[in-house]
């Protein structure tokens, strides 16, 4: 598959470089009805907060025209730039295959799709964060 973006990466990768690539930033695509009733990650201690930027508007579901401005600008107040790593997460990653490439294109040269995203597909019940992804692998998160 031909991506517009860098390409993608394993939750597990994406902690590692959270953790190893300063400046390096999470950008959390999902709603604000996700990030309050299913929860949200944590990123490793020292490095950047993750930056909560809806992708697509809730309850709507409208992609937000103004969400790759609003994107940079949170980046650039972090101290990062267009050169540095940029890990797009949602809930089982395809809002953030789109958000990563409307960041490319913006002119951000490293962004990545966390592939399985925060909850990964449904297991063999019908639910998610036991298969794949950031809960499934175990990663820091927290629930309000």
């Amino acid at each position: 598959m031909n991506r517009s973006y860098k390409g993608d990466v394993s939750a597990e990768d994406c902690w590692s470089a959270l953790g190893s690539q300063t400046p390096s930033f999470l950008v959390d695509v999902r709603t604000s009805a996700e990030w309050n009733f299913v929860g949200f990650p944590l990123t490793p201690q020292g490095g950047a907060q993750p930056i909560f930027a809806e992708w697509q508007t809730f309850p709507s579901m409208a992609v937000d025209p103004g969400f790759a401005p609003r994107v940079a600008a949170a980046i650039e107040a972090a101290g990062g730039s267009k050169e540095s790593p940029v890990y797009f997460l949602c809930r089982s990653g395809a809002r953030s295959m789109s958000s990563a490439a409307a960041l490319t294109a913006a002119g951000f040269a490293h962004c990545f799709n966390v592939a399985d995203g925060f909850e990964g597909p449904p297991d063999e019940e019908g639910h998610r964060g036991t298969l794949a992804g950031w809960k499934a692998a175990g990663l820091p998160w927290r629930q309000k």
